[in-house]
């Protein structure tokens, strides 16, 4: 029996998807469940599993858009089992030898090549100047024996050294390759996103810092019970998005976004996180944020985290968010301006923490210093509410046992 297996729906409104990469070739004995493919959708990056066993016929090429519902490979489910592993026959793999060996001669022919327009060179070019050529090729940096030249004896004269180009660099036989690969659908949604944010909203960005010193006393005293107990780590975006979820509620206006001529505000919280995962850009979202603990949080920052990393993640999982945070600073940055995720009004950057001295009662000192910055929609934020939304969060990450915890940190923590 041929069984076509067809494209599944990976999410409403995704109408077609790409195949990213095919885990199997053609006339390979697949069995029941084995991930046969990985396919890309504007949202997320998923794996595509055999409906059934069977020899498998692929009817689709890697980079191919399809449809959902579309045939992508037919599964003959009367094949029969081959003896040992489906791993790729020695055939296949010696045809590949000879390839592989062709590159040296190729090398050596370029190698002759050079040579032979090297030696030709040097029969026009006698690297003797006049001096007036001298003088030139002097102003120019260059060298009297790397110019053909047009006088006797193929000397050079004063118009060769006028005509001469200064190298624009010396050829070192260096690799100066290029290459060109297709975007993944996945990756060309976001760059369409991140323009359709830049030319739809009016976008601007203030900034403040954060003295990190109370997180770090806090961190450093209750990590490891925090790990003990519930097998997370105690980092920073559980401060983070509680501290967010407290400022939210505080200015409501920054938990808002536009719907056409209406402006739609929320009384929960669900907080995108942006993550760097293997196929680019991935905002999972923390649901209902403002019913969380630091273990709540942390939990879940881990779980959609290794989801993101491992291509799990689905679209259900990075469909909504009504406000993101961003951290650059795991890579290093300073400071940023993050782009709005739409249709979002608001994003928060983290940045890199940097001893810095700092005035304290009048006498400096060094502390752990984070910058971070607010990017919002100024349609419907204010500066008034957007400066204000960013001390806010400031005020709870400098005091976070009172400010977010309630002067009771062990039950806060949860220890």
């Amino acid at each position: 029996m041929i069984l076509e297996m067809k494209v599944p729906s990976p999410g409403e409104s995704i109408t077609e998807v790409e195949i990213a990469t095919w885990l199997v070739q053609d006339g390979d004995y697949v069995e029941k469940d084995q991930a046969i493919a990985e396919v890309d959708s504007d949202k997320a990056t998923l794996e595509l599993p055999a409906e059934a066993s069977g020899t498998i016929t692929l009817k689709a090429e890697e980079g191919d858009a399809v449809a959902v519902g579309a045939v992508v490979c037919l599964i003959d489910t009367s094949a029969s089992k081959p003896d040992g592993s489906s791993a790729p026959k020695k055939e296949d793999t010696k045809e590949e030898a000879p390839k592989k060996e062709e590159a040296p001669k190729k090398e050596a022919a370029v190698t002759s090549s050079t040579a032979e327009t090297s030696s030709e060179t040097k029969t026009y070019a006698t690297g003797t100047a006049s001096p007036a050529a001298k003088k030139i090729l002097a102003e120019k940096g260059m060298d009297a024996s790397s110019i053909s030249g047009t006088g006797k004896d193929g000397r050079v004269t004063r118009e060769d050294a006028v005509k001469a180009v200064p190298s624009m660099g010396t050829p070192t036989g260096g690799s100066r390759g290029t290459s060109r690969s297709r975007m993944s659908m996945l990756r060309r949604k976001v760059a369409e996103r991140l323009v359709e944010a830049k030319n739809t909203t009016a976008m601007l960005t203030t900034f403040n810092e954060v003295d990190m010193s109370p997180i770090f006393a806090l961190r450093n005293e209750y990590k490891d019970m925090f790990k003990n107990k519930h097998g997370v780590g105690l980092g920073f975006m559980s401060f983070f998005t509680l501290a967010v979820v407290r400022a939210l509620k505080m200015y409501p206006a920054v938990n808002s976004m536009i719907d056409g001529n209406e402006m739609i505000s929320y009384d929960f919280v669900d907080v995108s996180i942006a993550v760097s995962g293997p196929k680019g850009l991935m905002v999972p979202v923390i649901r209902n944020a403002e019913n969380l603990t630091f273990r709540g949080v942390e939990s879940e920052v881990k779980r959609l985290a290794i989801r993101a990393r491992d291509g799990q993640i689905t679209v259900d999982e990075m469909t909504g968010g009504t406000f993101t945070i961003s951290n650059g600073g795991v890579f290093g940055s300073m400071l940023s301006t993050p782009i709005i995720n739409p249709p979002q009004s608001g994003i928060l950057g983290m940045h890199n923490i940097v001893e810095r001295p700092v005035a304290i009662d009048g006498k400096v000192e060094i502390r752990p210093i984070m910058f971070v910055a607010l990017s919002y929609d100024h349609r419907i934020i204010d500066g008034k509410e957007s400066v204000g939304f960013l001390v806010a969060v400031k005020e709870a990450l400098e005091n976070p046992t009172e400010l977010l915890m309630n002067n009771d940190i062990k039950k806060a923590l949860e220890l």
